[in-house]
């Protein structure tokens, strides 16, 4: 089924419901949940998906887990989905929040297939295999690092999503620190309380979605560098290449494919 509301479908009687949907580039999907786990697979384009314990990138060929009755938000850009909306007693993940995860040619073609079945597919023969093999494929797919957590503490959980709007290397925790009025120290104990992270290790994860985004959008590695702060365009390089395992020229061409 194609660009076919959810609630039409949500009561079939079957374990999974699949959807492929075409959104034309900056659609919002306001925050919502359902009563189905999710699973949401973008085969162009990125996803920024937020929820009250974080942000997630969705790069191309990547999908993110959405826990049945999650509140979460989407930005699309540029995105054409396929979407698999699971019962919860069928769930193959436990995750209570949000992940990304690697999807595997074997776990892209099945999602690309099942769009394809009828709504009432057969329990009995190929089609039931079909989904049974893809949630057993959903619950083997590795987890990304494409998250970025958020505190609890409201004033601190702002100025984190007000950073990760504009992020730059070169924010330093002495001035985090102060704006809470807290000690370096103090305040370092706090942050990784609050976040389970060191600053500049949630600094650079900031950094890194940041980048994915704007190499999903298309923007120049040179451009992002500098948006990012970094001294050169060798130097962010160097950093996208140990979180990534691949240079950012490399994945941009890998995603575009």
């Amino acid at each position: 089924m194609y660009n076919v509301p959810l609630n039409e479908v949500d009561n079939t009687p079957r374990a999974v419901v699949a959807i492929g949907t075409d959104y034309p580039p900056g659609t919002l999907l306001a925050r919502h949940s359902h009563r189905r786990a999710q699973f949401l697979y973008g085969i162009s384009g990125v996803m920024e998906v937020s929820t009250d314990d974080g942000a997630w990138v969705v790069p191309t060929r990547c999908g993110v887990w959405i826990p049945a009755g999650k509140p979460h938000q989407v930005l699309m850009a540029g995105v054409s989905t396929r979407s698999l909306y699971i019962e919860p007693d069928s769930a193959p993940r436990l995750s209570p929040r949000c992940e990304v995860l690697a999807v595997s040619p074997l776990l892209h073609q099945l999602l690309l297939e099942s769009v394809d079945l009828e709504l009432l597919y057969s329990v009995h023969g190929r089609d039931d295999a079909l989904i049974r093999l893809l949630l057993c494929e959903l619950n083997a797919a590795p987890v990304l690092p494409f998250f970025v957590p958020l505190p609890r503490d409201i004033a601190l959980a702002r100025r984190c999503s007000e950073f990760m709007r504009a992020p730059s290397i070169r924010s330093q925790p002495e001035s985090w620190a102060e704006a809470c009025n807290k000690s370096p120290r103090s305040f370092s104990r706090f942050f990784r309380q609050q976040t389970g992270m060191a600053f500049s290790q949630w600094r650079q994860r900031a950094c890194l979605l940041y980048a994915l985004s704007a190499i999903a959008v298309g923007r120049s590695v040179t451009a992002i560098a500098l948006d990012l702060g970094y001294e050169s365009t060798a130097a962010f390089s160097a950093m996208f290449r140990r979180c990534m395992g691949t240079a950012p020229s490399s994945f941009s061409r890998y995603r575009q494919r």
